[in-house]
């Protein structure tokens, strides 16, 4: 992932203004600085923002998300045998936009068919908190 080359793909959902809908792509475009003004040159092409409906779930350990058509995924945080508090596993120092911590996960259903591109994972991660500011 460090060499680049990305390709990027943004939804917006459906209920966001035109205006709402510049602004998000001017942020995770890297135009308004922060995390993913960090990332731009690892974009190598920007496939297209497309407006979709969005749900998203929290039971406990698991978390889904749901996209139009196109994302379909559910994780569980790993909680590892023998850990009496049912604290999850997690992953502290990382590199990434959104956060430096989180949690380790098994992706129980991960389909993505978008822009172009078709995946199916096995893994995630996932986050308890998660705040950016202008």
């Amino acid at each position: 992932m460090t060499e680049g080359n990305w390709r990027l793909g943004l939804f917006v959902d459906e209920n966001a203004t035109d205006e709402q809908l510049e602004k998000l792509t001017a942020v995770f475009g890297g135009q308004k600085g922060g995390p993913m003004e960090a990332a731009t040159p690892l974009i190598g092409e920007m496939l297209g923002v497309e407006r979709a409906h969005f749900e998203l779930a929290e039971d406990g350990l698991s978390h889904s998300v749901k996209i139009g058509d196109a994302i379909d995924f559910e994780i569980e945080d790993i909680v590892p045998f023998g850990v009496e508090t049912g604290e999850p596993v997690r992953l502290v120092g990382v590199f990434h936009p959104a956060s430096s911590e989180f949690n380790a996960a098994e992706a129980k259903r991960s389909k993505i068919s978008a822009f172009g591109i078709e995946y199916e994972g096995k893994t995630g991660i996932s986050a308890s908190e998660f705040a950016w500011a202008a």
